[in-house]
């Protein structure tokens, strides 16, 4: 009860009297009762700010350009759409709401116009650097959501713009970072500069640092030369990345074919599943080392298991050299025919023998599977030899021991009549190639082109 006496006492002493009927006398007012002149009165209660000056306020009203901050100043304070958020051309009032409490930096208490300035961006980034400087130093994960893609890279919301370069969003590099816009990404901060406002950020090693244990195991399981299957993830000038199911790794170049490659993709495209051979296991740096053709035929062992010295097969030129002329005689098989075997009589250069893309037959005078090399004959195949396998079906051998074309197929038939007429295939069809005699199925002349080119 005495307390609520001694209350009731001080409100009547202060604010006025009530008599015993309930009847309330206001308070007399004198000239001085304030203890100090109104304009004093009025400043007292008057917040006092200075440029720089982190202050608290209350949102009275969102326009499309800006924002009225009250912070108890003799004017409201003004903050600018451009200074609500770190994020580009945002609407104001996705921002903050009205009779929303929030802090704001002054940027200058009167501008050209008399207002004041206030920034809720530049409040959020000096409170965020404090953060951000810890985290950094603990070696702490930060997170946030991506707000931009721009070049090179993302821009992530971490309370100030922190930039995720893009060979650092996954652990291997991505080619389209516009799926991510939106999507919260945990991520290590690898550099901090705060007068040039620079952070930048790197998911991957945070991916690194969680997925240490799984990589290790995986790395562990993989044996030099077993084949994995896998998926070509990205295909770069000097090979193509394949994700194997749990890290990725490389086919160089020299290894996606047994042909020459110019560029790999005109061998493999981002997609494929590819069967392949594991080259190496980096275990210090992490790194897969593949291969694609160890996984298909050697064209030269499959061309050195049927061939022998002193056959004769059909080839193209491809290129002619000082010393020589060079002829496809298989898929991504090359040989040469030195200039001393292009013909019988002196020849001073190759192209007075042949020309690139010529077609002729040629001998096989030397076959080396270990170096790749093939050296071949045309002087030595216009003197005789046995056909390869892979020609004889084609050729027949006549009473006197010439080798003749065989007869035309059902097919061959048809196609030389649909494309002369049937009246001028029956006289205008091919003609037989037919060799000189040779003895022991040897080829005397067979410069002519066999059927099966024609």
């Amino acid at each position: 009860m005495s307390d609520t006496s001694t209350s009731s006492s001080s409100i009547a002493s202060e604010f006025g009297t009530f008599d015993e009927e309930g009847n309330y006398t206001p308070r007399e007012v004198i000239s001085d009762d304030l203890g100090m002149s109104f304009e004093e009165a009025i400043a007292g209660t008057m917040v006092e700010v200075e440029d720089g000056q982190m202050v608290n306020g209350t949102v009275v009203k969102i326009d499309k350009d800006e924002v009225l901050l009250d912070i108890g100043y003799k004017s409201e304070g003004v903050i600018p759409s451009r200074e609500l958020s770190i994020r580009n051309d945002v609407d104001p009032g996705e921002v903050v709401g009205i009779g929303e409490v929030i802090e704001a930096l002054v940027l200058t208490k009167e501008d050209k116009e008399g207002r004041l300035v206030l920034s809720k961006k530049r409040a959020q980034y000096e409170r965020a650097w404090g953060d951000i400087e810890a985290k950094k130093e603990a070696d702490e994960v930060v997170s946030g959501p991506v707000i931009e893609v721009v070049k090179g890279g993302l821009i992530v919301d971490i309370g100030l713009r922190g930039f995720l370069p893009a060979s650092l969003v996954e652990l291997r590099r991505v080619r389209d970072l516009a799926p991510y816009i939106g999507t919260q990404v945990h991520a290590k901060i690898i550099e901090l500069d705060k007068n040039r406002n620079n952070v930048v950020l790197s998911r991957r090693a945070y991916l690194e640092e969680n997925q240490k244990e799984t990589r290790d195991q995986f790395l562990n399981n993989l044996k030099v030369g077993e084949v994995r299957e896998g998926t070509v993830s990205s295909v770069v000038s000097f090979g193509a990345f394949v994700d194997l199911g749990g890290m990725d790794g490389l086919i160089h170049v020299s290894e996606l074919s047994w042909k020459h490659v110019d560029h790999p993709g005109s061998v493999v495209t981002v997609g494929d599943p590819v069967k392949v051979q594991v080259l190496d296991v980096d275990f210090s740096r992490e790194r897969i080392s593949l291969s694609l053709k160890a996984t298909q035929q050697d064209p030269w062992q499959e061309f050195a298991e049927g061939h022998q010295v002193g056959q004769l097969v059909y080839g193209r030129v491809t290129k002619l050299v000082q010393f020589g002329a060079f002829v496809q005689v298989g898929d991504g098989i090359e040989g040469l025919v030195h200039i001393s075997e292009m013909s019988a009589h002196h020849v001073d250069s190759p192209e007075q023998v042949v020309t690139p893309g010529e077609e002729l037959w040629v001998k096989i005078i030397d076959l080396d599977l270990a170096r790749r090399r093939i050296s071949l004959s045309i002087k030595q195949a216009a003197e005789g030899g046995e056909l390869a396998a892979e020609y004889r079906e084609h050729f027949d051998i006549d009473e006197a021991g010439n080798y003749v074309q065989g007869e035309a197929s059902a097919e061959a038939e048809a196609a030389w009549s649909e494309y002369y007429g049937d009246d001028a295939a029956a006289s205008e069809g091919p003609a037989e190639v037919v060799a000189a005699p040779a003895a022991d199925n040897a080829v005397a002349d067979v410069a002519e082109e066999p059927a099966a080119s024609e």
